[in-house]
């Protein structure tokens, strides 16, 4: 992945697909409204940090390392001095972002929002030290949980005419997934026009000097220019990070796809996945999910993909347990039937919700390694089972009762391991 250089910080610009404006026809080097580098020297020599905006919709309850990505780039804001502005969308939320959605999205009640982004909360290190979160929490002035409820719930019926009067139907249909909706004839509700309104005016409301935002976020995070223009504020500085590739390398991580790590797996599940990423993507989750020197590590495709599941690992389990993750990945994947399954730390799986005597197929399904019984199946007879390092070849094996199966290793491929306790 190529570095731009827009004069910041190598932690600050590591990873940027595109930083908006860049000053290239618009002035000086010295010009803080069209070189990000100029606004933080201001903000320096003002002795005032910079608001960085990341806005979060909880449209869900898990976070993977796709999302993380922009997690980081707040926390490296944070680690520079500046304040990070993170919006849980309670109230967006409840429309949906239209970004990247082929039809209108299913509108979430106020409850299951704000149940969502208390989970979000947690798994981003809400009450924890901060060299064990993935934000600071910790360090007075380094950051802003806020509600977009706060400003939006109470917007008045002619703030909302004023708000759809600072854009026109021609610059929301110019918007790809828009476009392509309206040209196939699929509909759009007028209420999804003033989803990435109501995202700009949060950065008039937050006085953002900076938002980040994924590549796909560049129509919403220019209303947040325009918006605030109309305000007469000054406008903010646009930072997007690549869409991160998932576990298969070719689309992107998503959980409707089957293809993600997420921040809350166990660390053996975390490391066994990130160890068989694809070759060609490697190097783009060194630099979009480590600090890792690529010119430093090994050139061997295999060392390097260690070197990175190792990396992340460390990150969200610590040393220790991202070594035993390295350690039971090798014992479990290359070992002989058996053969140091007993002493590998793998997450549990129970037993007791299980009806024996139990099918094969059956048991996978209902101890959660698999989706569903035709999955089990489909597994079983693909080769991609194993008990204690045993190939299971016959879907309807059959187990007597749980004392048959307590303490051993139940493999899914090479990446998914459970040990059942009776």
């Amino acid at each position: 992945m190529a570095q731009a250089d827009w004069s910041l910080p190598q932690d600050l610009a590591r990873g940027v697909a595109d930083l908006f404006p860049t000053g290239e026809l618009c002035g000086a080097a010295s010009d803080g409204d069209h070189q990000l580098a100029a606004r933080i020297g201001e903000a320096q020599t003002a002795g005032r940090p910079l608001r960085v905006k990341l806005g979060i919709d909880p449209t869900g309850t898990d976070i993977h390392l796709g999302h993380s990505i922009l997690f980081r780039k707040l926390r490296a804001f944070q680690d520079a001095g500046h304040t990070a502005v993170l919006i849980i969308g309670d109230f967006t939320a409840r429309i949906g972002d239209p970004t990247g959605k082929s039809a209108t999205r299913v509108q979430l009640s106020a409850d299951a929002v704000e149940a969502n982004a208390r989970t979000y909360l947690v798994q981003l290190g809400e009450g924890l030290p901060k060299d064990q979160a993935l934000l600071d929490f910790e360090t007075p002035g380094r950051l802003e949980v806020r509600r977009n409820s706060e400003w939006l719930a109470g917007l008045a019926l002619p703030e909302v005419i004023e708000l759809l009067g600072v854009s026109t139907v021609g610059q929301m249909l110019a918007k790809e997934d828009f476009a392509n909706r309206y040209g196939s004839g699929t509909p759009i509700s007028l209420h999804e026009f003033l989803y990435p309104l109501l995202q700009g005016y949060d950065s008039h409301a937050i006085e953002a000097d900076l938002e980040l935002g994924g590549t796909d976020q560049k129509f919403n995070v220019a209303m947040g220019r325009d918006l605030q223009r109309h305000f007469g504020q000054r406008p903010q500085f646009g930072m997007l990070l690549p869409i991160l590739p998932g576990l298969d390398g070719v689309q992107k991580m998503s959980k409707s796809l089957g293809n993600t790590v997420g921040l809350s797996e166990d660390p053996l599940s975390m490391y066994s996945k990130l160890e068989k990423v694809p070759d060609a993507v490697v190097d783009t989750y060194l630099t979009l999910l480590t600090d890792l020197d690529l010119a430093a590590l090994p050139a061997n495709p295999r060392e390097r993909q260690k070197a990175m599941a190792l990396e992340v690992t460390r990150q969200r389990h610590g040393l220790a347990a991202a070594q035993q993750a390295q350690l039971d990945a090798a014992t479990l994947v290359g070992g002989a039937a058996g053969s140091g399954a007993a002493d590998a730390e793998v997450p549990a799986a129970s037993l007791a919700q299980v009806n024996f005597p139990a099918k094969a197929f059956y048991l996978l399904a209902a101890v959660g390694i698999c989706s569903s019984s035709s999955d089990a199946r489909r597994q079983i007879q693909g080769g991609g089972v194993k008990l204690d390092g045993a190939k299971l070849a016959d879907p309807n094996q059959e187990f007597a009762d749980a004392s048959e199966l307590d303490g051993k290793v139940l493999q899914l491929g090479k990446k998914t391991f459970r040990r059942l306790v009776a």
